[in-house]
């Protein structure tokens, strides 16, 4: 039984409402249809929400005065352990528009770090979310050598 594709990852934090501008204002997904599950949180599409596998950001709120619905459905977890992703480096996607992201996010004042990755014709841009999660952004190195001044 191969695995055939990610389908989402999931994000804990204490502020939902800031993982959810990130990841639709800078990201540009959109809040979607999610399960009735006994604790906050917020499902984030790339695409139509008519499918959940569209869904591939999942952000999973802890409610510090009352965690008992997340820690019955999910286990319990240290809030020392809700910043960065760990041993997890980083999720990637892969994205067009170069110049109207890295654009948008020194507008918004949002650092972010860029390279290229050598003999792979790949150009990335690493942002990180509000709980410390880092995302690479994978763009057409063409795309980067088009935008450079000549």
């Amino acid at each position: 039984m191969p695995i055939t594709e990610l389908n989402h990852y999931s994000v804990r934090t204490v502020n939902v409402d800031a993982s959810a501008k990130f990841y639709t204002e800078v990201l540009g997904f959109t809040v979607g249809p999610r399960p009735p599950f006994p604790f906050p949180g917020v499902w984030l599409y790339n695409g139509s929400h008519d499918k959940s596998s569209n869904a591939v950001v999942h952000v999973i709120g802890v409610d510090v005065g009352n965690d008992k619905g997340l820690v019955d459905y999910m286990g319990d977890r240290s809030l020392d352990s809700l910043k960065g992703t760990g041993s997890l480096d980083h999720v990637a996607f892969f994205a067009n528009g170069l110049t109207d992201m890295t654009t948008m996010l020194a507008t918004k004042g949002i650092n972010f770090t860029q390279r290229e990755v050598p003999s792979a014709g790949l150009h990335q841009v690493f942002v990180t979310d509000p709980s410390g999660v880092v995302v690479e952004l994978n763009y057409q190195a063409h795309e980067y050598t088009a935008a450079k001044p000549a």
